[in-house]
């Protein structure tokens, strides 16, 4: 059992984007910064976020360095509220690896990444993000195997004794279709297993939550089940992306349109994690112009009331 943690401040609600290069959402490849639709987004609905979290995306084949990264995302920092908090979202660690293998140059750059923006934290998905140095279209999660739970909970606390910030690791995701699942642990013991050798901080994301359930077979109240698994006194931070039930299939979809049943386990969850600082909406969906695409909107709101309450109390 983990010792209580200190009162979080409650930060509310915050926007997460992932900006490859050269996407119709991303950064501009030829002129440094987010592109046009990025800023627009951002001139429009900035100042209704609390924070910003961004994915961090290689610049292509150039060598990682903060040279390559830092016009670009000072020009994405100037284009936000003064003082507003920014966290990075890393793609770079790969905790659920089974390779042993020397992340010195990684913790470097992320620490040279620090030095100039001053990350509120990082996060990064519980995954194998590359196999044998070839990336993974989609973060696989770790094996859930015994032998692997000590494996994983030291990638973890290296990680976190090397970086000059908060880490946070987040609950990796079970797309139909896309994931591979090795082993008979619950992802959920897995998950609070790690953390708790570790003892690092940990996000919840609310819908790779529903897709462990949902690929485990569960349906209806019990997609919400078992919640005291999981670390909840470790997670600082919640984030919900636009998530779909489709043929009987749970799709991660991150197109901007949130589940009820996702908005029905985050108010759960608001009242269950002790020491939650920030809730991430990730990735919106949106027009040329900025506007948010109207199916988006009902649910988005109704989680910017649940969070402003939680929030207030």
């Amino acid at each position: 059992m983990s010792e209580p943690r200190n009162k979080a401040v409650r930060r509310g609600l915050g926007v997460g984007m992932d900006l490859p290069w050269g996407a119709p959402v991303g950064f501009d490849p030829d002129t440094p910064g987010p592109n046009a639709r990025v800023r627009a987004f951002l001139d429009r609905h900035a100042a209704d976020y609390a924070y910003l979290s961004f994915a961090f995306q290689p610049r292509g084949t150039v060598p990682l360095t903060v040279a390559h990264y830092r016009e670009p995302y000072r020009a994405l920092i100037d284009s936000l509220p003064a003082q507003m908090p920014v966290a990075l979202h890393q793609t770079l660690l790969n905790l659920g690896s089974v390779q042993d293998y020397d992340r010195s140059m990684i913790y470097e750059f992320t620490n040279e990444l620090n030095r100039e923006f001053d990350w509120a934290w990082i996060v990064e998905d519980l995954g194998m993000w590359s196999l044998g140095g070839i990336p993974m279209p989609y973060p696989l999660p770790p094996y859930l195997v015994e032998d692997n739970v000590a494996n994983v909970a030291g990638n973890i606390a290296e990680a976190v004794s090397h970086l000059h910030m908060p880490l946070r690791v987040e609950f990796p995701g079970f797309t139909d279709g896309v994931t591979v699942v090795v082993g008979d642990i619950d992802a959920y013991d897995f998950f609070r297993r790690v953390t708790d050798i570790s003892d690092s901080e940990v996000t919840l994301d609310v819908g790779h939550l529903i897709s462990w359930r949902w690929w485990s077979g569960r349906r209806g109240r019990e997609l919400y089940g078992d919640l005291n698994r999981l670390p909840l006194d470790r997670c600082r931070e919640l984030h919900l992306a636009g998530s779909a039930i489709s043929r009987g299939r749970f799709l991660d979809l991150h197109h901007g349109v949130l589940m009820e049943e996702q908005l029905v386990l985050a108010e759960e969850l608001l009242s269950r994690c002790p020491n939650l600082e920030a809730i991430t909406y990730e990735d919106p969906n949106y027009g040329r112009t900025g506007e948010l695409v109207p199916k988006s909107i009902e649910r988005l709101e109704r989680l910017r009331g649940m969070v402003s309450q939680w929030a207030a109390a």
